[in-house]
C-alpha cells in the first residue's frame, strides 16, 4: 500500500503531461518519495521548491528548479518561461505550501504540456482558491502513506542498529509510520536520553531532541534558516553553520549559499526559540538583509513602521509586478498609509494586471468623493473607479466616482467622465451615446483616457469614422493600457464587421509592440486572434503555415481568451482539412467563447452529425451571423424547417446569405460579397446554389467552381459535400490527382492522411465524397505501393520524413 503513490505517479508521468500532486504531514517522506519517482520517470529533471519566509517572492521556486531569473509578474509569461526550460523533462516542486500565488497558479498552465511533480504539505495555508484550482488542474491527487509496520521496523533498525526488538516497537508506534519521526526517536532511543515509553509528542519531541544535540550557535544558525525561509551564506549564519554542514542538515548550493536538507526541521529550530528571542532574530536579520527582505522581517518583529519604511524604501528601487508587491504590502501593515502611498500602489496593481487588489488598495483608504474632499481624496475615487471597471464591476464603478464634482482639477474630472461613460457602455449602451455627446462638449481636447473611452463609444455603435478615432487612440506611443485596451478593441470590432484581413494586421503590429515591452499576456492575446481572423479570411500561402503557427500557440500558456481564439483557429483549419478527430479533441479542451462554440459546432456539421453542437453563446456581428448559417446548413440537412429571424448587426455577407437561406435564392450574390471576407464561406453559398437552384446547369456550375476552390485551398471537407451534390446531379468526376512521395496519389494521401487521425471508413467516405468501397481501395493500394501490412502502418510510412529519402514521385495516372 506503501508503494502506491510511488507506482501510480510514475506511471501516470511516463504517459505525457500531467500534474502528479503529492500531500501529507510533516515527515511523512514526500521528498524521499520525489526522488525515487524522479529516478523512475525518463528525461532531465529540473527540481526546485518553495521557501517559508520567501513565500511572497514571485517565482522563486521555479526559479530554483531551472536556474533562471523568472517574470513572476505575469502568471502565463511564467508558465511558458518555466515550459520552454522544461519541454520534455520533469519538473519538480518540493513544498508547495511555501509557494507564492504566481508559482501555484502557473501549474495548472504547465500541466497542460509538461510533467509536473510537486509535493504540498499538510497542514498548509494555501488559499482555499489556489487549493481548489490545484485539485481540479491535478491529474493526480496522492497522499503519501504512512510506513507500515514492517517498513518502519526496517527504517528504524537501519537508524539504529543496537535497539532491541521492545525499543524497536515501541519507536515505531510512537511514530505513526513517519520516516522522519522514526529517524529521531530511534537516535533518541539509541543515546539513551529518555525512556522510550514516556509519552511524548512524536514529531516535536522527535526533532526537539536531534536538536538538543546540536551546539547552541548550529541551532542559532538553523533557527535563521528557518526564518529566512531562502539559502543563506556561511557568513550571515554565523559559526554554527560549519556544526549544520558536519551534522547533514543543510547542503551547499553552487556558488556556496547553505539551505536546510529539510525546510520543515529548520522551521521547527525557529519556533522552539521563545517570543524574545525569535524577536531579536528578525530584527537582527532585517540589518543583514536587503530592504524589500528586511521589511518582512520587521514585521515579524513587530515593527510595522519600520517595515513600513523599508517596503516603501524598497519599492523605489522596483518595478512592475515587484513594485506592485512591495508596496501592497506596505498598504497591509498595521501603520498609518498615506494616502499618495496608496494611489501608488493602485496605479502600479493597475499596470500588472491586479484590478482587484488595487480596488481594495483604495477601498481601505475610505475616502468618498464629495464636493468637500480634499484634492488627494478625489483623485483616490477616481482610481477606485477605474480599478472596479477593470475589475469587471461597472456598477460599483460609476457609484465610485458620480460624487466627484466638476470643479475638481482637469485630470481628475476627465478621469471621472472616463469612467462614467465606459461603465454606461457596459451596462446601457444606448444611454452613453447621450454621455458621450456631453462629455464631448465638457472635453473640446480631451485627455487619452477620455479620447480612448469616446472611441470605444462610437466604435460599439459603429458611428463613422469610429475606426479612425480607435486607431488613434490605439497608437502605441501613448499610455501602454490605454493604447493595448483601444487596439483589443479595434481587432474584435474590425472581426465582427468582417474586416478580417485589417483585424489580422492591427492585430500582429500590437502583438510586436507588446513583444517589445515583454507584455506576453497581450502579445499572445494579438496573435491569437490574428490566427482566428486569418483562418476564417483563408491565408493566402496556404493553411499548413497558419496550422502550424496557431497549433503552436494552443501549446503554450495563454490568457483563457488568447487560448480560445488560438484554439478556435486551430480546429477550425483542421476540420476544414479533414482532421476532424484532431479538431473534436482539441475543442474538448477550448475555453468557452463563441469563437471556439461556433467551430464545435461547425466540425460537427462537417463530420456529418448536425445534431450536434448547439449553444447558446453565439456572440454579435460575424461571429452571429457564422452561428446562424451553420445552424441553417444543419436544419437543411436535417430536413426540418428554420424560421429562426435573421440577427441584427450582421456584416453584409453573412445578411445576404441568411437571407437567401430564408427566400431560397441568391446564394450567386452572397457568394460574391464572401469573396474578398471568407473563401470557406464563399464555398458553401456555391454549395447551398448548387443544392438548391432548380435550374440544373446553373447548380452544376456553382458546384464545379465550389469544388475547384475548395480543392485550391486544400478545404478538402467541402470539395467532398461539392462532390456529393455533383453526383446528385449524375455528374461524376475523375479527381485522382498527381503522385507524390511514395508513388502515391494526391487521392491516396488525402485517405491516408485521415487514416492517421483516427477516422473510421464511413468518415473519410464522407469528407471527401467518395464511397466507402473507393476508401478501401485507395487503402489498400497504398499499402502495396509502401510494403505496409496494415492501414495504420501505411498512414505512418507515408507520412515519415526522411532527409536522405530519394524522390519516387509517381506522375502517372494509375502508377503501373
Amino acid at each position: 500500500m506503501a508503494d502506491e503513490p510511488y507506482l501510480a505517479a510514475s506511471s501516470t508521468l511516463r504517459h505525457g503531461p500531467a500534474l502528479v500532486v503529492l500531500t501529507g504531514p510533516p515527515g511523512c517522506g514526500r521528498s524521499t518519495l520525489l526522488q525515487r519517482i524522479a529516478a523512475a520517470v525518463p528525461g532531465p529533471v529540473h527540481a526546485g521548491g518553495g521557501l517559508a519566509m520567501l513565500a511572497g517572492v514571485p517565482a522563486l521556486a521555479l526559479s530554483r528548479a531551472v536556474r533562471a531569473r523568472l517574470p513572476g509578474d505575469d502568471v502565463h509569461l511564467l508558465a511558458e518561461a518555466v515550459r520552454s526550460r522544461v519541454r520534455g523533462g520533469l519538473l519538480i516542486l518540493d513544498d508547495l505550501q511555501h509557494c507564492d500565488p504566481a508559482t501555484v497558479a502557473a501549474l495548472a498552465h504547465l500541466a497542460r504540456s509538461c510533467r509536473v511533480l510537486v509535493a504540498l504539505r499538510t497542514p498548509h495555508r494555501l488559499p482555499a482558491d489556489l487549493h481548489d484550482a490545484l485539485r481540479e488542474a491535478a491529474t493526480a491527487w496522492l497522499p503519501v502513506p504512512p510506513l507500515t509496520g514492517e517498513q518502519s521496523l526496517t527504517l528504524a533498525r537501519r537508524t539504529s542498529a543496537r535497539l532491541d526488538e521492545a525499543t524497536l516497537a515501541a519507536v515505531t508506534g510512537r511514530a505513526g509510520g513517519n520516516p522522519l519521526a522514526i529517524i529521531a526517536l530511534a537516535r533518541q532511543a539509541a543515546a539513551g536520553r529518555a525512556p522510550a515509553s514516556a509519552e511524548i509528542d512524536q514529531m516535536a519531541y522527535a526533532i526537539a531532541t536531534a536538536l538538543a544535540d546540536l551546539p547552541r550557535p548550529a541551532r542559532t544558525a538553523l533557527a535563521a534558516l528557518g526564518l529566512l525561509g531562502r539559502p543563506a551564506p556561511a557568513a550571515l549564519l554565523g559559526p554554527g553553520a560549519a556544526d549544520l554542514q558536519a551534522a547533514g542538515l543543510v547542503d551547499t548550493e553552487p556558488g556556496g549559499a547553505l539551505h536546510p536538507v529539510s525546510a520543515y526541521v529548520a522551521e521547527t529550530a525557529a519556533g522552539l526559540l521563545d517570543a524574545a528571542a525569535r524577536t531579536d532574530m528578525h530584527q537582527r536579520l532585517a540589518q543583514l538583509t536587503p530592504p524589500a527582505e528586511a521589511a518582512r522581517h520587521l514585521a515579524a518583529a513587530g515593527d510595522p513602521a519600520g517595515a513600513y519604511r523599508q517596503a516603501l524604501a524598497a519599492a523605489d528601487q522596483a518595478t512592475g509586478g515587484e513594485r506592485a508587491s512591495l508596496l501592497l504590502f506596505a498598504c497591509g501593515l498595521d501603520t498609518p498609509v498615506d494616502l499618495r502611498v496608496r494611489l501608488a500602489a493602485a496605479d502600479a496593481l493597475l499596470v500588472a494586471g491586479r484590478a482587484g487588489e488595487a480596488a481594495s488598495v483604495l477601498a481601505a483608504a475610505g475616502a468618498r468623493a464629495t464636493g468637500a474632499a480634499a484634492p488627494l481624496a478625489l483623485e483616490v475615487a477616481v482610481l477606485h473607479g477605474e480599478a472596479l471597471l477593470q475589475a469587471g464591476d461597472p456598477d460599483a464603478a460609476g457609484a465610485a466616482v458620480r460624487g466627484v464634482p466638476d470643479a475638481a482639477a482637469t485630470a481628475v474630472v476627465a478621469a471621472r467622465d472616463r469612467v462614467l461613460l465606459l461603465a454606461a457602455l457596459a451596462t446601457a449602451p444606448m444611454s452613453a451615446l447621450d454621455l458621450a455627446e456631453k462629455i464631448t462638449a465638457r472635453h473640446p481636447q480631451p485627455l487619452p483616457g477620455v479620447a480612448a473611452a469616446l472611441a470605444a463609444v462610437r466604435a460599439e455603435h459603429r458611428v463613422p469614422g469610429w475606426d479612425t478615432d480607435l486607431t488613434a487612440a490605439a497608437d502605441p506611443a501613448g499610455d501602454p493600457l490605454i493604447s493595448r485596451w483601444s487596439a483589443w478593441l479595434l481587432v474584435e470590432h474590425l472581426a465582427a464587421d468582417g474586416r478580417l484581413q485589417e483585424s489580422a494586421d492591427v492585430a500582429r503590429r500590437a502583438a510586436a509592440t507588446a513583444a517589445e515591452t515583454l507584455s506576453y499576456g497581450w502579445q499572445t492575446r494579438f496573435l491569437a486572434a490574428a490566427d482566428w481572423a486569418l483562418a476564417l479570411h483563408g491565408p493566402s500561402d496556404g493553411t499548413e503555415s497558419l496550422l502550424r503557427q496557431a497549433g503552436n500557440l494552443t501549446d503554450l500558456a495563454l490568457p483563457e481568451q488568447a487560448r480560445a481564439y488560438a484554439t478556435a483557429a486551430t480546429a477550425l483549419i483542421e476540420a476544414d482539412t479533414g482532421l476532424l478527430a484532431a479538431a473534436r479533441g482539441r475543442l474538448k479542451t477550448a475555453p468557452r467563447h463563441p469563437a471556439a462554440d461556433w467551430v464545435a459546432r461547425e466540425a460537427a456539421w462537417l463530420d456529418g452529425q448536425p445534431e450536434r453542437g448547439d449553444t447558446d453563446d453565439t456572440g454579435d456581428g460575424l461571429l452571429a451571423g457564422l452561428h446562424a448559417i451553420t445552424a441553417r446548413w444543419a436544419a437543411h440537412d436535417l430536413g426540418v424547417p428554420d424560421s429562426s429571424p435573421v440577427p441584427t448587426g450582421l456584416p453584409g455577407p453573412a445578411r445576404r446569405t441568411l437571407t437567401a437561406w430564408a427566400v431560397g435564392t441568391g446564394f450567386p450574390a452572397a457568394a460574391d460579397s464572401w469573396q474578398p471576407i471568407a473563401l470557406r464561406e464563399q464555398i458553401r453559398c456555391l454549395i447551398a446554389a448548387g443544392l438548391t437552384d432548380p435550374d440544373r446547369d446553373r447548380a452544376v456550375a456553382a458546384l464545379l467552381r465550389a469544388e475547384e476552390l475548395a480543392d485550391g485551398a486544400g478545404l478538402t471537407v467541402l470539395a467532398g459535400r461539392a462532390r456529393r451534390g455533383l453526383r446528385q446531379h449524375r455528374v461524376h468526376r475523375d479527381v485522382r490527382g498527381r503522385r507524390s512521395q511514395g508513388g502515391l496519389t494526391q487521392r491516396e494521401q488525402d485517405v491516408l492522411r485521415l487514416v492517421a487521425a483516427g477516422e473510421p471508413t464511413r468518415r473519410i467516405a464522407g469528407q471527401l465524397g467518395i464511397s466507402s468501397e473507393t476508401v478501401d481501395t485507395h487503402i489498400r493500394a497504398s499499402m502495396r505501393k509502401l510494403g505496409a501490412r496494415t492501414r495504420t502502418e501505411a498512414a505512418a510510412l507515408a507520412f515519415a520524413v526522411s532527409p536522405t529519402r530519394p524522390d519516387t514521385s509517381d506522375n502517372s495516372e494509375d502508377g503501373r
